[in-house]
């Protein structure tokens, strides 16, 4: 499944050079061209799926096994002080190409790369609900 439209699936497939870290026959691993931290990369499916939702589920557990070998050797090489896994859905979330992938970014003391969220406090009563409700689908 590839879509010919999709600059992600052209990149995954090596139609489009790319500096490759990784690949086998499910996945292409880059450098992503824009960012967020030295030596952020990017794990691209060679199939197109749109985003979390619509990927097999073998294929998820696939990727978060790469992510977890990438992230190792890595963190090695650039020696940095963290990591984030990133994986964005839909437009609200962050997602801007439309091809299932997830960041792999080197995090450095200080490098103010990410603000990812501002806690707020969370209702309990609210929380139990939510959870018997997902539960319960």
């Amino acid at each position: 499944m590839k879509d010919d439209n999709c600059i992600f699936c052209k990149i995954a497939n090596g139609e489009i050079p790319s500096n490759t870290l990784f690949e086998d026959d499910d996945f292409r691993v880059i450098f992503d061209l824009s960012p967020a931290t030295k030596g952020h990369a990017l794990i691209l499916p060679k199939n197109h799926f749109r985003n979390l939702y619509d990927i097999e589920e073998e294929t998820a557990g696939k990727v978060f096994k790469l992510a977890h070998k990438m992230s190792v050797k890595m963190k090695d090489y650039f020696k940095c002080d963290g990591f984030n896994i990133i994986q964005n859905n839909e437009e609200c979330a962050g997602q801007t190409v439309f091809h299932f992938h997830m960041h792999l970014i080197p995090r450095y003391k200080g490098d103010n790369a990410l603000k990812l969220w501002a806690p707020k406090e969370a209702d309990a009563e609210e929380l139990k609900k939510m959870a018997e409700d997902i539960r319960g689908l």
